[in-house]
């Protein structure tokens, strides 16, 4: 069976999406949790994860003598082996947009990323507020997000943004984490979006669980560091 190495579901959006991911599918896999406690050299984190893969960071797929420590590698991966599931859409045109918006978003939405850290448990609109005000760079990678979205739903008709779930949501399914946790404003139909994609069965199970480890780590918490 796979394992999936992941980090705090309330913290981690990089082990959300491979979690996600796999979960909708319906691809069963074996989930072992290390917590977060810093990512130091000597941290215990840290320890645990350079057992598992060179980089010593989350999420870590392993199979047999099979390890890969990337997201986008880690779903490739299981596209080849579950065919059957269609994680990618089925059209090549569709296929190589959908591995584009994902690369997008592994390597960009810096300021996104950078202001708004994922943070499931907690409301900040107050701080979205001062965010969405003093960061233009914030502001842009919404916009391109959302004209993103738009573009895709319309294109593609829903509910998801390549018709049905694929890795393309998987992907977002953080951002959407963000947004609503900020409370950054988007328009109905990316808000209408947003709702479906927090209503999947996968996404749904990382948010129930996300709620209950009730773990709070300072470094990966700026804005409630002092609750």
């Amino acid at each position: 069976m796979l394992k999936l190495y992941i980090g705090n579901k309330n913290y981690s959006s990089w082990s959300m999406r491979p979690w996600v991911l796999l979960k909708q599918a319906g691809i069963a896999f074996e989930e072992v949790m290390v917590s977060f406690d810093s990512f130091e050299p000597g941290s215990r984190f840290k320890q645990q994860m350079n057992q598992v893969s060179p980089v010593g960071k989350v999420p870590v797929l392993v199979e047999g003598e099979v390890t890969v420590w990337d997201t986008l590698a880690i779903v490739e991966y299981a596209a080849e082996r579950f065919p059957e599931a269609h994680l990618w859409p089925r059209e090549a045109p569709a296929r190589a947009r959908a591995r584009s918006v994902c690369a997008e978003m592994h390597a960009g939405f810096m300021a996104l990323r950078s202001a708004c850290g994922m943070n499931i448990e907690a409301s900040l609109p107050e701080v979205g507020q001062i965010i969405w005000r003093d960061r233009p760079g914030v502001r842009a990678d919404v916009a391109r997000i959302v004209a993103m979205w738009q573009q895709l739903l319309a294109e593609h008709g829903g509910p998801m943004l390549f018709g049905r779930f694929t890795a393309a949501d998987a992907f977002y399914a953080p951002v959407v984490m963000r947004l609503k946790t900020y409370a950054l404003p988007v328009p109905q139909d990316v808000a209408a979006y947003m709702e479906r994609v927090c209503a999947l069965p996968g996404v749904k199970a990382w948010i129930d669980e996300a709620l209950a480890e009730k773990s709070f780590v300072p470094f990966d918490d700026p804005y409630r560091a002092g609750r």
